[in-house]
């Protein structure tokens, strides 16, 4: 009998490792160009976030799933990346996420190709972030697209969006830091937006924001700081990603069960997925094909239970 025609995605592309001079010190100590440094870190950041392979979309849910979490605990929140996932992908269709897991909808909404380009973006956007939608959260929108048509500074636009959202809606501060994101990779002309902001403020650095005007101001430094520690940080995810990625590629020929070749390729471009009945593959096939890929070391169970597993890069 002829033997399965195999179907097995490319390797992820590699970039130069992110160059030590453009990381912002661990520290506290003070940094003399902030500007500077924010531009050097998206630059280095650039070809990445605008290459077109699919784990993009992985680096992408995991740096959205960082966001998410370290705005859950700003809110006070019990949830940290491994309780949004657990939830998320072990929901119903149709089940509400609950706030958090709303938080996290919206920052994986943020990082896929089709954001604002839906006729009812804004409301979707409200419905996530805002308890409501009203003359502050337009003026908040109408704000953020003309800062995406603007000239100068990439991160003097996302730091002056997110400043007159909080001024206009102080009770959306999610909504902030998400339309800062989008400004920022629109001013960029990155294909798709990519998850930083949220994650690297530090505590404190929005009661800046309010105060924020043009040009200098430390608001815009806390954004700067903050864009160039997630370039940082989103650099040294993609580059775990593609190695253990080009893992799971190594691996994937060794594999025989008939959802394999897909399964791989869903492997590459999502952040989690639970073992489950596919195409043509039965759930306990579906459990020894993880099982398989454990112990090759081409993916990871990400729960650490005996049940109800999550299996990752």
């Amino acid at each position: 009998m002829a033997s399965r025609a195999r179907i097995i995605p490319d390797p992820p592309p590699s970039f130069p490792p992110f160059p030590g001079w453009a990381r912002p010190p661990a520290s506290g100590e003070a940094v003399e160009d902030a500007d500077f440094l924010a531009g050097a870190a998206l630059a280095a950041l650039n070809p990445i976030a605008r290459d077109e392979h699919p784990i993009g979309n992985l680096w992408r849910q995991r740096l959205a799933l960082a966001c998410a979490a370290a705005l859950a605990r700003q809110e006070g929140r019990t949830e940290d990346e491994s309780m949004l996932r657990d939830h998320w992908y072990h929901r119903r269709d149709g089940d509400d996420p609950g706030p958090a897991g709303r938080l996290l909808k919206a920052w994986r909404w943020l990082g896929e190709r089709s954001i604002m380009r839906t006729a009812d973006w804004e409301l979707n956007l409200a419905a996530l972030l805002a308890p409501r939608f009203d003359e502050a959260l337009q003026d908040t929108i109408a704000f953020a697209a003309d800062q995406m048509r603007g000239q100068g500074s990439p991160v003097g636009a996302a730091a002056a969006v997110a400043a007159t959202s909080l001024r206009f809606r102080p009770d959306c501060r999610p909504l902030a830091l998400w339309l800062a994101d989008a400004v920022l990779a629109h001013r960029l002309k990155w294909p798709v937006p990519v998850p930083l902001l949220a994650a690297h403020l530090k505590r404190g650095d929005l009661r800046h924001a309010v105060a924020h005007v043009d040009g200098a101001s430390p608001w815009r430094a806390a954004c700067n700081l903050a864009y160039a520690r997630g370039a940082a940080a989103a650099a040294d995810l993609y580059a775990d990603l593609a190695r253990r990625a080009e893992k799971l590629l190594a691996a994937a020929p060794q594999l025989r069960g008939k959802d394999a070749d897909m399964m791989v390729a869903i492997m590459l471009c999502e952040d989690a997925q639970p073992a489950k009945t596919g195409k043509a593959a039965s759930d306990r096939s579906s459990r020894r094909l993880f099982e398989r890929l454990v112990s090759l070391s081409a993916v990871r169970e990400l729960t650490g239970r005996p049940t109800f597993r999550l299996y990752g890069l």
